[in-house]
């Protein structure tokens, strides 16, 4: 397995981490009994916890099926491999940078993030 593929799996986790970050910081308790109930009472550090871990719902789904059409077109291993790592990197920050409500390296990251998936397609 590659290292970018490695990368997706990675990408897989965050928004699992993200979410026990979003329960962990929850002023109200979580029943896993009705585990979205308390999403309408999150604020602070929970709020943006959850925020972050949507986002990162709308962003992954492209980068997956970038670094398959990446490897599926036979680009150059080593530059897919190095985006898909700055791309973990990025989406990392991202979330750090969206609970500690930094909007302007929030949405810096979020464009590293981008441009890597982006030029994963064009990475031969």
């Amino acid at each position: 397995m590659t290292i970018a593929f490695y990368c997706v799996v990675i990408g897989l986790l965050i928004p699992v981490i993200l979410a026990g970050i979003s329960k962990k910081n929850s002023e109200v308790h979580y029943n896993n009994e009705s585990p979205r109930d308390h999403i309408a009472h999150l604020s602070g550090k929970a709020k943006n916890a959850y925020n972050a871990e949507q986002n990162h719902y709308e962003s992954f789904p492209m980068f997956a099926i970038a670094v398959l059409a990446a490897h599926w077109l036979n680009h150059d291993q080593s530059i897919i491999d190095l985006l898909a790592i700055i791309f973990i990197i990025a989406r990392t920050l991202h979330a750090t940078f969206y609970i500690t409500n930094n909007g302007s390296l929030r949405s810096l990251s979020y464009m590293v993030g981008l441009a890597c998936t982006i030029a994963l397609f064009f990475a031969g």
